[in-house]
């Protein structure tokens, strides 16, 4: 894989990083994170005016694009590649958000129930749902009972007990850069067990 030539000297080092990344270098993780995570994480919050969401979607755009660091290619800048999927998994989780809300714009119409069914959306879960997410949770559970202790108990305060990731921080007496870097991790893990768990079946 070849540089281009109009790439500047600042994405020419972040390619470096790539490369060191892709060869297993965890540092070279961190810095990535580190040059953009700030960056990432108030364009998020512009598009979504909460925090704690903008927090979790800065952590899976990294997730992602670490996830597929492989097929990043040095025609342009790492930056430009990492916010298209900062953007476009923002842009999903706002979708996803619209269509659990109530819609009360249209008031029901008796002769026409199936009005009713295609415009309001409530975030109540059939038994079959509830089923299935119930399942889901258990699945999880067990995966994180796979994970390093350290890892683990991220897992556990953060998705289960739903703490803030200052709260985490607190609790455990690390930095919070650290946390997130970890909780990083630890999701990309347990996404590497999931993946090998389903290739077993």
């Amino acid at each position: 894989m070849e540089l281009t030539s109009n790439l500047s000297e600042k994405a020419r080092y972040d390619y470096e990083l790539v490369r060191q990344a892709i060869d297993g270098n965890q540092r070279a993780y961190a810095d990535l994170m580190d040059r953009y995570k700030d960056a990432i994480y108030f364009l998020l919050l512009k598009m979504v005016n909460n925090k704690s969401d903008a927090e979790d979607l800065t952590i899976e755009a990294f997730g992602k694009a670490f996830k597929n660091l492989h097929q990043y290619t040095p025609n342009y800048a790492f930056s430009t590649w990492l916010f298209k999927i900062a953007t476009n998994n923002c842009i999903d989780f706002i979708r996803k958000k619209k269509a659990n809300l109530i819609s009360i714009d249209h008031p029901q119409d008796s002769e026409s129930p199936i009005q009713m069914t295609t415009t309001i959306q409530s975030n109540t879960l059939d038994p079959e749902e509830m089923l299935i997410k119930e399942q889901n949770v258990i699945l999880v559970q067990g995966l994180v009972a796979k994970l390093k202790p350290r890892y683990r108990t991220l897992i556990e305060l953060r998705y289960f007990k739903e703490y803030s990731y200052e709260e985490i921080a607190d609790e455990l007496g690390l930095p919070l850069g650290t946390v997130k870097a970890q909780l990083f991790r630890a999701r990309e893990l347990l996404y590497n067990i999931l993946k090998n768990s389903q290739h077993k079946r």
